[in-house]
């Protein structure tokens, strides 16, 4: 019974192998196998004796030996395809990570042109047809109007820049740090917090794909740390090792407690930093306890991308 259960078995998986030949061998092994100890039978139900199912026995079990051994040795195909299927998956999961990332800053790209190169005149304009008004002859009133309705504008334009800026930072054209450094020197003008970068890269350049995602997740991690950690100081190290770049990040805000699931259940925005660095095969290790702030590690093989 326990044969007859073992040739079903594997029956059913011979669809799932591909109708590969070594596990074809192998189901036939089972098959002879089954089919031998139901000739072991025969002498109870009939008259057969023994020593006449010999030399028949000893052929069954010369097949049932060929069968299994040349199904084991070709049996290393079967590995070899699903190594290639898992090659295969990991494969289109990074392109599908990747492709996202770049229409995602194709777009950043796009929408920062388009408020740049259409509102941004439009609003100068404006401010033009004020100026040229407050020439004009009018009352106290008027003028105490004119004044608030440009500095509306002056304020709108520098807003404006800093959202063209901050969806496709023109600074990344320059490289990564130059992209890191105008970000946290805009933060640290304003004294809130203070933000310390050591760095061996200096004007180094990368693949492109990894330092537009490199400066997202510094970025995600920094604007996290003031919304949520009231932390007053921040320490980034970013460097080079054996074409592998490192980066750590720590602040002294008041941390979180983190989920057993460190992998998955972190929230989307964290969520978020780690598929990003999946998509370059990288790594991103986060860990934070309530009191202690919270520090995160990434790296990534350059030569991988």
């Amino acid at each position: 019974m326990l044969q007859i259960i073992a040739v079903s078995v594997a029956i059913k998986l011979t669809k799932v192998t591909k109708y590969n030949f070594s596990w074809m061998l192998l189901t036939l092994g089972f098959i002879l196998m089954a089919v031998q100890h139901l000739v072991e039978v025969l002498p109870f139900i009939s008259d057969v004796t023994r020593e006449e199912l010999g030399r028949v026995m000893v052929w069954f079990g010369v097949v049932v030996s060929l069968a299994f051994a040349c199904g084991v040795f070709l049996i290393q195909k079967i590995f070899k395809y699903m190594r290639r299927v898992e090659d295969s998956r990991r494969l289109t999961e990074k392109m599908f990570l990747r492709t996202i990332i770049q229409t995602e800053e194709k777009e950043r790209k796009r929408f920062s042109k388009d408020l740049h190169d259409g509102l941004g005149p439009l609003l100068s304009c404006v401010k033009l047809s004020v100026s040229a008004l407050s020439q004009l002859k009018k009352t106290d009133k008027a003028d105490e109007i004119l004044g608030n309705t440009e500095m509306a504008i002056d304020e709108a334009i520098k807003s404006l820049k800093e959202i063209s800026n901050n969806l496709s930072p023109h600074t990344l054209d320059l490289g990564l740090l130059s992209a890191l450094r105008s970000f946290i020197n805009r933060i640290n003008i304003t004294g809130a917090i203070k933000i310390n970068v050591t760095t061996n890269i200096e004007d180094e350049r990368f693949d492109p794909d990894m330092e537009v995602v490199l400066y997202r997740v510094l970025c995600e991690l920094i604007n996290n740390t003031i919304k949520h950690a009231g932390a007053t100081v921040i320490n980034i190290r970013l460097f080079m090792d054996n074409k592998k770049i490192t980066a750590e990040y720590q602040d002294n805000g008041v941390g979180f407690k983190m989920s057993k699931n460190t992998d998955t259940d972190r929230g989307q925005g964290l969520k978020n930093l780690v598929t990003r660095i999946t998509s370059l095969k990288g790594d991103i290790k986060i860990h934070s306890q309530p009191g202690e702030g919270m520090s995160a590690v990434i790296k990534i093989n350059t030569e991988e991308i």
